[in-house]
């Protein structure tokens, strides 16, 4: 059988699309383009459409045969939600709902979420479990969380079995260094900092210096994207194991602050990422880290690449491809 994979051929999505092929798994690509690049499916199929077109997704999964799906296609920069709220729930909660209509009146019965950390919000207490309460501070993680309710109630309804991966800040490039993140289309502190080492943007701005924190910037749980692909090819095998559905933090459980970040940048490239401090940004909580225990426990995934590995990777995926 065959796995769809929404938005494969953007960054998180391509990397995972890798990973299932190299894990043995047929997969299909559904993808607008409007963020993806083509040339990041690799061999895999790729069918260019809307997720929101039910007519396609029902026919890629008649004539793919695909029983599962693991869905990437959302808009997903928290400071753009709250200028745009409307163009994030007609894509993220809009357009989601149609996929998944046209996917369990299809048979699939089985869905990989890409949720996210932003869901909490500001958290009282540190480390991020998912028992934490949930208020999100932008449209962009309430969208998060709206898909996250929805996949409940179609398990309840329908039998559609489902993992929400609620995972933190994805950087880093493939460890080949033949596949990373698109620079042009990004608003992540780790790609602005390669853009910034290589003259391709004027300095980058700190946003905010005085949070509660270590060094008065924000602190972020930044997760490889070679090690969030690992454990999304880990829940599609769970669920396609008869596992019941559930919800999963995947991080590495260590925090780093923006001026930490800049320093590895700074240790990757062997100079100064030109940087200025700025004000702080609507719906950036202070800070957040994962506590991804449960993740271990029921899937055996844990990261395996800390901080410097990570600006290490997209330092060499950068440098050559600007």
């Amino acid at each position: 059988m065959t796995v769809l994979v929404t938005g494969g051929a953007g960054y998180i999505g391509a990397h995972t699309t890798r990973a299932l092929a190299a894990a043995g798994h047929q997969v299909v690509v559904l993808d607008s383009l409007e963020l993806g690049h083509r040339e990041l499916v690799g061999d895999a199929p790729l069918v260019v459409g809307d997720i929101a077109d039910q007519g396609l997704v029902a026919a890629v999964v008649r004539e793919h045969g695909v029983d599962s799906c693991i869905h990437f296609a959302a808009y997903k920069a928290a400071g753009e939600s709250m200028e745009q709220p409307g163009r994030y729930f007609a894509n993220n909660v809009g357009g989601t709902n149609a996929l998944l209509m046209a996917l369990q009146r299809g048979g699939v019965d089985a869905v990989v979420f890409s949720s996210s950390c932003a869901v909490y919000g500001t958290p009282e207490h540190l480390p991020v479990s998912e028992e934490t309460p949930i208020h999100p501070e932008s449209p962009y993680g309430e969208s998060k969380l709206l898909v996250e309710r929805m996949l409940d109630w179609y398990d309840t309804g329908h039998g559609v079995r489902s993992m929400r991966l609620r995972y933190f800040n994805a950087a880093g490039a493939a460890a080949d260094g033949t596949i990373g993140e698109d620079w042009t289309m990004t608003l992540n502190l780790v790609p602005l900092a390669m853009k910034a080492l290589l003259g391709a943007r004027p300095p980058l701005t700190v946003f905010g210096t005085d949070y509660p924190t270590r060094d008065g910037t924000a602190i972020r749980d930044y997760i490889h994207v070679d090690d969030l692909a690992d454990a999304h090819v880990r829940a599609l095998e769970h669920l396609r194991g008869g596992g019941a559905s559930a919800t999963l933090n995947l991080g590495t459980g260590t925090g780093s602050t923006v001026r930490e970040v800049l320093a590895a940048a700074e240790r990757a490239a062997g100079r100064p990422v030109p940087a200025e401090d700025g004000p702080r940004r609507a719906g950036d909580p202070a800070a957040i880290w994962a506590d991804a225990s449960r993740a271990a426990d029921l899937l055996g995934w844990k990261a395996a690449r800390g901080l410097d590995e990570i600006v290490a990777s997209a330092w060499a995926w950068h440098s050559r491809h600007a």
